[in-house]
């Protein structure tokens, strides 16, 4: 230890390089972390957090109307002000940017303000200062993306969507990911005219098909005007200040904002990934062995940057598995990132776990589908025109239950509790055997009988 300044320095702190920090630190190792935006990350600043925030935000619309068929009455119509939440969600997020520095404070890690850029296997810089190390962790996470066409210095992108000066009456979103499906949701739900153009014929690729069929029309009802199959060709900024987006079907859409949501992209700008042996994924992420290892053995990766799920637990879980080999002699199992689940915190909601139905026709020679929508109770005094679509993919040599998928209020919070399911392999007969909770959704997992295809 003696030849380096720190056993091991950490570059990014977002939630995987705060958590191995912390972590590393705890067990006697000498650690620095060099952040050059804010602590936490992405999830804290710019994703997970305030996205939920403003998801909840959103559905107060609909629940004020639907209120009225529970009996109750607003003398006056709800008014939303754009800026109380803003405002409130930055007072949030720099409570948590407090947390994040005092707990890697009380854990003893060394925090560095700027870019840290690397010089060699064992050497970084940042700030014109040299700092050698044992092992670098590169944690630097992804950056928004946006395509090269005529005026896309007019659009904005996921990082700067929380922090608009003026709330967008008239709101495009271009893309068709999480991110893009969760927005379009969002502002409408906060009262903009908002319109979602995605390039393929159908949002959410990867999800189960049924899940993003009953997504779309779900989204439809609710108002969202929904343009498939179709790109932009150029976005122009008219003389109000209004953004003119032409499409590649030669439909023009006047709009107050335009919110880029084709990806994210490793954040290896200015990073120096040149200076040492790395190789990339087809992705064009760093490619790690099972200890998170790039070519340079010296220098690992974590979270985003490499192959698998890009979700804030599963970085966590990267970061707990590093350490333990690193720092605690611990051989870990691959990661089993085909057990993991995820929500798309869309309105309405999805939660999913395992695979989907495409996937298991391909991986087994035989399958079982179970598959129910209904109107949720809550709606048959509401009023609301809104259903719920739960489903179930069984492995019908094993009887094992594959994939559970659901799209409905509070989704992910009820996939959670399915996803232990999943991965302990339980089958359908012990989802069968489970007495379910009446009078809720959830009860429906466990009692669908009928067999829908096979």
């Amino acid at each position: 230890m003696a030849e380096y300044d720190y056993q091991l320095f950490v570059i990014g702190a977002g939630s995987g390089g705060v958590r191995a920090a912390r972590t590393a630190a705890s067990r006697g190792v000498k650690v620095a972390v060099a952040e050059d935006r804010y602590l936490g990350g992405t999830c804290v600043n710019v994703g997970c957090v305030p996205k939920k925030l403003y998801s909840i935000a959103a559905h107060y619309h609909e629940d004020f109307s639907d209120s009225e068929g529970f009996g109750w009455t607003l003398e006056q119509a709800p008014r939303f002000t754009w800026a109380t939440l803003r405002d409130h969600k930055k007072d949030e997020i720099s409570r948590l940017n407090g947390i994040y520095q005092r707990l890697l404070d009380n854990s003893g890690v060394t925090t560095i303000e700027g870019r840290a850029h690397i010089v060699d296997d064992h050497h970084v810089k940042v700030n014109g200062q040299t700092y050698s190390a044992e092992t670098i962790l590169v944690a630097v996470g992804g950056w928004p993306w946006r395509p090269d066409i005529p005026g896309s210095e007019h659009m904005i992108d996921s990082n700067a969507v929380f922090d608009l000066p003026e709330f967008p009456q008239r709101f495009l979103v271009y893309g068709g990911g999480y991110i893009a499906v969760e927005f379009a949701s969002i502002f409408n739900g906060l009262g903009a005219d908002t319109t979602l153009v995605y390039r393929g014929e159908l949002f959410l690729r990867g999800f189960d098909h049924e899940v993003r069929e009953f997504t779309r029309d779900e989204m439809a009802k609710k108002g969202v005007t929904l343009t498939f199959d179709t790109s932009i060709n150029r976005i122009d900024r008219q003389a109000d200040g209004a953004l003119k987006v032409t499409l590649d079907n030669g439909d023009a859409i006047e709009v107050d904002q335009v919110l880029c949501a084709t990806g994210r992209r490793p954040h290896f700008d200015g990073l120096g990934l040149d200076n040492i042996s790395v190789e990339l994924t087809d992705s064009g992420k760093l490619k790690v062995d099972d200890y998170y290892r790039t070519a340079t053995p010296s220098v690992c990766a974590l979270g985003d940057i490499i192959d698998g799920p890009e979700l804030t637990p599963v970085a966590l879980a990267h970061a707990m598995r590093f350490v333990s080999y690193h720092y605690e002699n611990v051989t870990p199992s691959p990661f089993d990132a085909g057990h993991v689940a995820t929500a798309v915190f869309c309105h309405p909601n999805i939660g999913t776990v395992g695979i989907s139905e495409e996937r298991a026709r391909e991986q087994f020679d035989a399958i079982r589908v179970y598959s129910t929508s209904f109107r949720p109770m809550k709606h048959t005094l509401s009023g609301r025109d809104a259903r719920c679509l739960m489903k179930l993919i069984v492995d019908d040599a094993s009887d094992r239950v594959v994939g559970a998928h659901m799209v409905g209020d509070d989704a992910g919070e009820l996939i959670q509790g399915i996803a232990i399911a999943v991965r302990a392999g339980l089958t359908k007969a012990d989802f069968d055997a489970t007495i379910g909770i009446h009078p809720t959704s959830a009860e429906e997992f466990v009692t669908m009988r009928t067999l829908t295809r096979r």
